[in-house]
C-alpha cells in the first residue's frame, strides 16, 4: 500500500506547484521592476511627455520678405487682405463632407458653388487644378477678395458656417500687369506639401503647415531668406480643452529682403518694347510663308557687362502673377497651362532655346583664328557654297568677293563660314576621322564660350542649350535610332528622307553639319542669357561672369547685409588682338553694317554700340530674329521666334532700350537729366531699424519726358515719388496719391 502524504499530494503534484509559484513569483519581479523602471528611473521623462499631449501650438506666419529693385522699388511684397479660409478637417465631419455649408458661402461670396468646393478638394495625379497642393490639415483659402460686409456675414452667422474663417491676412502682392511686373523672373507662391515638410524636418530650416512656399524664380531661389521664421505659442490645456497656462513662446521673425539688380524703369521699357516688337512684326509680311509673321514669343535680357547682373529680363507671353495669390482658379490655370497660350510661365530668357543664326559667328570667328586663319586673310564672300549637289546659299544671295574676317562679321557673310567649316571638316578627316583626336576647332570653341551647359544664373530651372559636336551626335543617334529606322525613307518625304539619312549614319558628323553649324543653324541651340554673357564678355575686355539677378540680402531690421558679388567663372579663348579685331567688327555692324538702317543717328562718337544681328531658320516655321549688341556698359540681347530678320524685328526695340537707358533723343542728342541708367547702379537701398525701406524720388517721368519708347506705353508705377516700405510688418506707408488709388481695398482691409 502506497504511502500518501496527508495533504493528499504525490509528490509529482508538489513539483509542479513549486514549479508554477517560480514562474508567477518571476512574473511578478518582472512586473514590479518595469513598474519601477517606468515610474521611478524614467518617471520624469514620460511624465514630460505626458504633460506635452496637453500643449497646444498657435502658430504666427512670418511676414515674407520684399523683393526689391536696384533702388529699393518693391517688385514683391505684401498688403493685408480679409482671406476666407475652410477648414477641411470640420467639413469631413459633417454628414455631406460639408457641400451645403460650401455652397450657402458661394452664395455669400458671390462665385459658383462648384469653384468653391473644388478648391478645397486635394490635388492629385488625376485631379485638375483648382485644387488644394498643402496639408490638409491646414485652413484652405478660398478668396483673398472678399470685402467688409461679406467677412462680417460670415463671422456674424458663425452657426451657419461651421469650419468657415474670414481674417485679415499679411498676402503676397507683385506689381501690375502694364508695369514692371517682372513676372516669370520672381516667380510665385503656394502651401506647403506634407512631404516637403518632412524633408525638410530635420534641417536648420523647417517648415511649418501654414508656410506658403516659392515655386518658381526668385521666390523659390531664395525662399529660404524670404520666408523668415513662423512664431510659435504653446499653451498648456486641461483634458476638457480649456488653457490653464503658457509654456513658452517663440517670436515670429520676418524673412530678410532680397535686394535685386533689376532696374524697375529699365524693366518697365524692356517689357514694352519686347511687346511692341512683336505686335509691330506680326503686321510685316513673310515672303517664304505667305503668310504674316506669326511672333509668337520673345524675350529680352539687359545686363551689366562688367559685372553679369541682370538688370532687366522680359518674357514674352507673360501674365500677371497675382493670379497666384490665394490659390489659383481654373480659368486661369487652364490660361496658363494651354498651349494656346504658349505657355507664358516659361522664362524663355533662361529656358527658351532655339538656333542662334548668325550671332554666333563670333564663336566661329575664334575658332577660325585658333585654328590659324589670319584676320586679314581674303576669304570668298560669294553668293552661294556648293557641297557635291548641295547648295547653301549666302542671305539674298549677295555677294563681296575676298573680304577679311572682321568685314565677313559686319556684312554677316554666310559662305565665307561655310567655307572655314568644311575645310576644318576635311582636314579633321571628313565623316570618318582619322586616328586620334580630331581638332574640331569650331567645336571647342562653343564649349569655351559657355554653351552647352548653364551659366549658373540665380534662378531655378535653367536649361543648357546644345552644342552638337561627335559625343552629342552619337549619344542622340543611340537613344534615337530605332525610330529613325522605322520611319525613314530613301524616296519618301523630306522628313523621312532625313529620318533614312540619320538612321544610316545620324552618330557621324556629316560635310552639311559642320557647314550649317559655322552659321548657328542646324541642331545648335541657345538661350538669351547665353548669348549676353558672350557678348557681355567681348564688351568687358573677354571676363566671363556668372550671370546674377539678387545683389544683396538684408533683414528686416537692416542691421544685417550680405553683399552677392560678381563672380567671374573665366575668359574667352580669344586674345587681345581678336578682340580687338571683333570689337572694331561688331561696331562695324552697327555703323555700316547689317543692323545701320536700325541704328542711323545713334551718337557713335559719345557711346559706342556695337552688335551683331541673326537671322535663324527653323523646320516647319517662320524664321527667329536674333539681335546681341553692347556698350561699355551694357550688352541687350533680343529674340522674337518667328519675326523674321534679326535687325528689322527687334532693331528698333533694342534701340529704344539704349534711348532710355541714356537719355538718348530721336535725333540723336543726349539729356542725362531723361537717362533712366546712364551707369549702372552701384549703392544699395537703406533699410531703417523699424523695417521701412527709403526708396529713390524719380523727378521725372520717362515716358513723357524722354520719349523714348513708343507713344502709348504705359505709365510706369515708379515714377510717382516712391513708398516707403514696412517690411517687418508687410504694411506700406504710402504717399497721398498711393493711399487714394488703393483707398477701397484698405477700408476693407
Amino acid at each position: 500500500m502506497t504511502n500518501i502524504p496527508e495533504t493528499g499530494r504525490t509528490p509529482r503534484v508538489q513539483i509542479r506547484l513549486v514549479v508554477i509559484q517560480i514562474l508567477v513569483l518571476s512574473l511578478l519581479g518582472t512586473l514590479g521592476g518595469r513598474l519601477w523602471y517606468l515610474q521611478i528611473r524614467e518617471g520624469d521623462e514620460y511624465a514630460k511627455e505626458a504633460s506635452g499631449n496637453h500643449v497646444q501650438q498657435v502658430v504666427e506666419p512670418a511676414v515674407r520678405g520684399s523683393i526689391l529693385d536696384a533702388r529699393g522699388v518693391p517688385l514683391a511684397d505684401n498688403e493685408t487682405r480679409l482671406v476666407v479660409s475652410a477648414s477641411r478637417t470640420d467639413l469631413l465631419k459633417m454628414r455631406d463632407d460639408g457641400k451645403a455649408v460650401l455652397t450657402k458661402l458661394a452664395g455669400v461670396l458671390g462665385m459658383k458653388p462648384a469653384e468653391v468646393i473644388q478648391k478645397v478638394r486635394l490635388c492629385d495625379a488625376k485631379t485638375p487644378q483648382p485644387c488644394w497642393n498643402g496639408s490638409p490639415y491646414q485652413p484652405i483659402p478660398i478668396t483673398d477678395e472678399a470685402t467688409a460686409k461679406q467677412a462680417l456675414q460670415i463671422r456674424e452667422r458663425a452657426e451657419d458656417f461651421p469650419g468657415i474663417t474670414a481674417e485679415p491676412q499679411a498676402v503676397r502682392r507683385y506689381a501690375a500687369p502694364g508695369k514692371a511686373n517682372t513676372a516669370q523672373v520672381l516667380g510665385y507662391l503656394s502651401p506647403v506639401t506634407d512631404e516637403e515638410i518632412t524633408k525638410a524636418q530635420d534641417t536648420d530650416s523647417p517648415y511649418l503647415r501654414s508656410d506658403q512656399v516659392g515655386r518658381s524664380g526668385l521666390e523659390r531661389q531664395y525662399d529660404k531668406q524670404l520666408r523668415g521664421k513662423a512664431g510659435v505659442t504653446r499653451y498648456e490645456v486641461d483634458n476638457l480643452g480649456r488653457v490653464i497656462g503658457q509654456a513658452e513662446a517663440d517670436e515670429a521673425q520676418p524673412g530678410a529682403n532680397l535686394v535685386t539688380s533689376i532696374d524697375a524703369r529699365v524693366q518697365r521699357v524692356a517689357e514694352y518694347e519686347l511687346h511692341n516688337a512683336m505686335k509691330i512684326a506680326r503686321q510685316q509680311f513673310d515672303k517664304i510663308t505667305g503668310e504674316n509673321y506669326k511672333a509668337d514669343s520673345g524675350a529680352v535680357v539687359v545686363m551689366e557687362a562688367k559685372t553679369g547682373r541682370i538688370v532687366a529680363m522680359a518674357s514674352a507671353p507673360t501674365y500677371d502673377p497675382n493670379v497666384w495669390v490665394g490659390g489659383i482658379s481654373a480659368k486661369d490655370y487652364k490660361n496658363l497651362t494651354s498651349k494656346n497660350s504658349d505657355y507664358p510661365l516659361l522664362n524663355r530668357a533662361i529656358q527658351g532655346q532655339s538656333a542662334p543664326g548668325s550671332t554666333f559667328k563670333v564663336v566661329s570667328t575664334a575658332a577660325a583664328v585658333e585654328a590659324g586663319y589670319e584676320w586679314d586673310g581674303g576669304y570668298p564672300c560669294t553668293s552661294s557654297y556648293s557641297v557635291g549637289g548641295q547648295v547653301f546659299k549666302n542671305f539674298e544671295g549677295e555677294s563681296f568677293g575676298p573680304i577679311s574676317l572682321g568685314r565677313a562679321l559686319e556684312v554677316s557673310c554666310d559662305t565665307v563660314f561655310y567655307g572655314l567649316a568644311d575645310r576644318e571638316w576635311k582636314k579633321d578627316g571628313g565623316i570618318n576621322p582619322k586616328k586620334g583626336e580630331p581638332k574640331d576647332y569650331f567645336y571647342k570653341a562653343a564649349h569655351q564660350f559657355g554653351l552647352g551647359k548653364e551659366t549658373g544664373i540665380d534662378l531655378p530651372n535653367e536649361v543648357t542649350g546644345r552644342v552638337p559636336d561627335r559625343q552629342w551626335k552619337e549619344s542622340y543617334w543611340k537613344a534615337n535610332k530605332d525610330a529613325w529606322c522605322k520611319t525613314g525613307k530613301k524616296d519618301g518625304s523630306y522628313v523621312e528622307k532625313i529620318a533614312y539619312e540619320n538612321c544610316l549614319e545620324g552618330n557621324k558628323m556629316r560635310e552639311g553639319d559642320s557647314i550649317n553649324y559655322s552659321i548657328g543653324q542646324g541642331d545648335t541651340l541657345v538661350t538669351p542669357i547665353q548669348e549676353a554673357r558672350i557678348y557681355g564678355a567681348l564688351a568687358n575686355g573677354g571676363t566671363m561672369y556668372q550671370p546674377s539677378i539678387g545683389k544683396a540680402i538684408i533683414s528686416a531690421d537692416g542691421k544685417t547685409v550680405q553683399e552677392i558679388k560678381p563672380k567671374a567663372t573665366g575668359r574667352l579663348p580669344v586674345s587681345k588682338a581678336t578682340l580687338k579685331g571683333m570689337d572694331a567688327a561688331l561696331e562695324g555692324v552697327v555703323t555700316r553694317g547689317t543692323a545701320a538702317w536700325k541704328f542711323g543717328g545713334w551718337p557713335q562718337d559719345k557711346i559706342p554700340l556695337h552688335a551683331k544681328t541673326g537671322t535663324a531658320e527653323v523646320y516647319g516655321k517662320q524664321t527667329t530674329s536674333w539681335l546681341a549688341t553692347y556698350s561699355k556698359d551694357y550688352t541687350v540681347v533680343m529674340t522674337i521666334a518667328q519675326a523674321g530678320t534679326g535687325s528689322g524685328a527687334s532693331g528698333e526695340a533694342v534701340r529704344h532700350i539704349y534711348n532710355a537707358l541714356y537719355g538718348v533723343a530721336a535725333d540723336g542728342t543726349i539729356d542725362k537729366k531723361n537717362a533712366l541708367l546712364p551707369s549702372p547702379q552701384t549703392s544699395l537701398p537703406k533699410i531703417q531699424t523699424d523695417g521701412t525701406i527709403k526708396s529713390p524720388k524719380i523727378s521725372k517721368d520717362p515716358a513723357k519726358d524722354q520719349r523714348v519708347s513708343q507713344e502709348g506705353a504705359p505709365e510706369p508705377d515708379e515714377s510717382q515719388p516712391a513708398a516707403t516700405v514696412n517690411t517687418a510688418t508687410g504694411g506700406n506707408r504710402l504717399t497721398r496719391r498711393r493711399r487714394r488709388a488703393r483707398g477701397n481695398r484698405r477700408m476693407l482691409t
